[in-house]
C-alpha cells in the first residue's frame, strides 16, 4: 500500500511541477493579446521612393500584353491610383469615373498617363474599362496576384469580400519617383479622388 501511495505522490508532484513550469513559461504569451487573423504588414512606399520594378500583363485587344514599370514611368509624368475592386460601388460610381471625366484637365498639367490598378484579372479589368468607357483616357492594369500591391505595401485582407486586395490610394509619379502619395482610411473616399489629384497638381504648378 505504501509503495503504491509513494508512486502516486511522485507522479502527482512530477505532473504538477511540469504543468506549473508550462504556465510560467507561457504566461508572457497569454498575457499579450494576439490576433491570429492579422496579416503581416509590409513597409509602405513613400514620397521620394522609386516605383518598384514590376511587369504587368493586360489585355490589349485580344492579346495578353506585358508592360514593365520602366515603360510606364520612365521619363513620364503619371497619375497612379489603386482601388479595392472592379465593378464595386464606390470604384464604379465615383473613383474611376472621376479620372475619366477629368482627363482633359489632367492634360493641361501635362500628365502623360493616368493608370488605375486593382487586384483583378486581365479579363475583368478589360470588361470594366469597356463598361466605364475608359478608352485611352485611363489605363486599367490588373494585379491579379496582388504582387505589385504587396511591393507597394498596400495590401489588405478583406476576408469574405475577396481576400487580399489593394487599399484605395492616389500617387503622382515623376520619372519613376513618387512626388505625392495618399492612402484612404477604411470606407473613406476623400484623398484619392480626381479632384484631390488635380488640387495637388495645381499647388505643384504654383511652386
Amino acid at each position: 500500500f505504501f509503495l503504491v501511495f509513494e508512486i502516486f505522490l511522485v507522479s502527482f508532484f512530477f505532473l504538477f511541477g511540469f504543468f506549473g513550469l508550462f504556465l510560467v513559461c507561457s504566461f508572457p504569451f497569454f498575457k499579450k493579446k494576439h490576433n491570429f487573423n492579422m496579416t503581416t504588414e509590409t513597409s509602405k512606399i513613400k514620397v521620394g521612393d522609386k516605383i518598384p520594378e514590376h511587369t504587368f500583363t493586360y489585355l490589349k485587344g485580344d492579346d495578353m500584353t506585358p508592360i514593365t514599370t520602366a515603360e510606364l514611368f520612365d521619363n513620364k509624368k503619371v497619375v497612379l491610383f489603386g482601388l479595392p475592386g472592379a465593378f464595386t460601388p464606390t470604384c464604379s460610381a465615383h473613383h474611376l469615373p472621376g479620372f475619366i471625366q477629368d482627363f482633359e484637365k489632367f492634360q493641361e498639367f501635362k500628365v502623360d498617363t493616368i493608370i488605375c490598378i486593382s487586384v483583378n484579372d486581365a479579363f475583368v479589368m478589360k470588361s470594366w474599362a469597356a463598361q466605364q468607357k475608359a478608352g485611352d483616357k485611363v489605363l486599367l492594369l490588373p494585379d491579379g496576384d496582388a504582387s505589385f500591391t504587396k511591393k507597394m505595401g498596400l495590401e489588405m485582407d478583406t476576408a469574405g469580400f475577396g481576400g487580399v486586395r489593394c487599399q484605395r490610394f492616389l500617387s503622382h509619379v515623376d520619372n519613376g519617383k513618387l512626388t505625392h502619395f495618399a492612402i484612404e482610411e477604411p470606407k473613406k473616399f476623400e484623398v484619392s479622388s480626381s479632384e484631390s489629384s488635380l488640387a495637388f497638381l495645381g499647388k505643384d504648378a504654383k511652386l
